[in-house]
């Protein structure tokens, strides 16, 4: 039987090539193009073993076996099946638990039934010993790739490759064709990528620290001053009040499924988007957000006029053909970046409402994004993997980037629109 199967742990695989690239095995480290790779693994194992595939079998954990966005691409494509073990936290630290059983037993059952004549093994785990020996009994012959060790040393069980019929390693070159190291400045604290400045603006802008009334840009200029230039200072639960109050328990925000208060960006938010305030041309200084709470709405100075509150949702104009067109957009070429994922959302909403009036209406309000249609919004994100583990909530700085994402969206379109109408 002229085919080969090929089994990946994930966690090897991805831990080892950015332990090459970055010089630790943390993934967040590198960027993959699981397209790229799947196509690269399959041409290695073909050529390697004279055989016709039969199958990926990719191996990761997952928090609680929920598939993130990077399985949710995989499982879609051709030859590729995915299996989730679970990932837990212990002492500050992630653990995948039930992957290399799976492996073992995806790999026995496949040499039992002879579904193979060949397997490769991308793994460094001598948990796999007894598989291996037990494929070989059944006239399996087993090949063990591993990734080129940055130190040049072995990366894998030395009884692995002890009993492996065939062993390869996969150097730099292989895998820096797929794989790229991720640049990360340290913004706050927080890692982020050289390739997404909007989210490190974000992140690294600084929060106001004088009345917006004081406040000036680098160019000197207020923030009301113009589009573009300086920091909007806006009342939101991360700054205070713009009366300069501090919130009480019964005024802090309510939580919607990714937490934070209801479509109030934070002034790191504006400052990516270089919106000077709230309004079309930036309230004034005293200008106040309105907040929710759980025992109802909070009034901040002027509340969600009807015609806003009556914009409607996502939901209520996409069609049966097109949610299932939106969930294999979703699932073959969302990545799940949170400001993208703000993006994609905008985008469906925009065009499907399709009212240049209503959406110059929406535009009006910004920073505060419909509480309706922020709720939605962040519900949509949660599909992505994005709700942090137990917490059922969306990490604060990707609820920033969800909700700056799809200001940015808005904000193109309504300017595109303008555009259109005075021609």
């Amino acid at each position: 039987m002229d085919r080969c199967v090929v089994l990946v742990d994930a966690g090897y695989l991805l831990g080892a090539a950015a332990s090459l690239l970055a010089g630790e095995p943390a993934r967040p480290r590198i960027t993959v193009d699981h397209a790229a790779l799947i196509q690269a693994l399959r041409e290695r194992a073909e050529a390697d073993t004279g055989c016709t595939l039969l199958r990926i079998y990719w191996f990761d954990g997952a928090p609680d076996r929920v598939p993130q966005p990077e399985h949710r691409r995989l499982r879609v494509m051709p030859r590729v099946t995915v299996r989730l073990g679970a990932l837990t936290r212990s002492d500050g630290r992630w653990a995948q638990k039930g992957v290399d059983a799976a492996m073992h037993a995806e790999l026995t059952e496949l040499a039992r039934n002879r579904a193979c004549a060949d397997i490769v093994l991308v793994t460094g785990d001598g948990d796999l010993l007894p598989g291996l020996m037990s494929a070989k009994e059944h006239g399996v012959a087993v090949h063990l790739w591993a990734v080129q060790a940055a130190d040049g040393d072995y990366n894998q069980s030395e009884d692995l490759v002890a009993e492996a019929d065939e062993r390869r390693v996969l150097d730099r070159a292989w895998i820096t064709r797929s794989v790229r190291l991720r640049e990360i400045p340290a913004a706050d604290g927080v890692p982020q990528t050289a390739t997404r400045p909007d989210i490190a603006a974000i992140l690294s802008a600084p929060l106001p620290d004088t009345p917006p009334a004081a406040a000036e840009t680098a160019d000197g200029h207020g923030p009301g001053h113009a589009h573009g230039h300086g920091h909007g200072h806006e009342d939101t639960p991360k700054n205070g009040t713009a009366h300069h109050a501090t919130a009480t328990e019964e005024d802090e925000a309510e939580r919607e499924p990714g937490g934070g208060a209801r479509g109030v960006p934070t002034p790191k938010d504006l400052a990516a988007l270089g919106r000077p305030g709230p309004g079309p041309s930036g309230a004034a200084a005293g200008a106040t957000l309105r907040w929710s709470s759980d025992r109802g709405w909070v009034e901040r100075g002027p509340g969600e006029s009807p015609e806003t509150a009556s914009l409607p949702i996502l939901a209520q104009m996409t069609t049966a053909e097109q949610r299932w067109a939106d969930r294999e957009e979703d699932i073959t070429a969302v990545s799940g970046d949170p400001f993208e994922v703000g993006m994609v959302y905008a985008r469906r909403w925009a065009e499907r409402l399709n009212a240049p009036a209503r959406l110059h209406q929406l535009s009006a309000e910004y920073p505060r994004i419909p509480h309706r249609i922020d709720g939605e919004l962040l519900r949509y994100a949660a599909r992505f993997g994005l709700l942090a583990h137990k917490d059922d909530q969306i990490d604060e700085q990707d609820r920033y980037a969800i909700r700056a994402g799809f200001w940015r969206e808005i904000d193109t379109r309504a300017k595109t629109a303008r555009e259109h109408s005075s021609h």
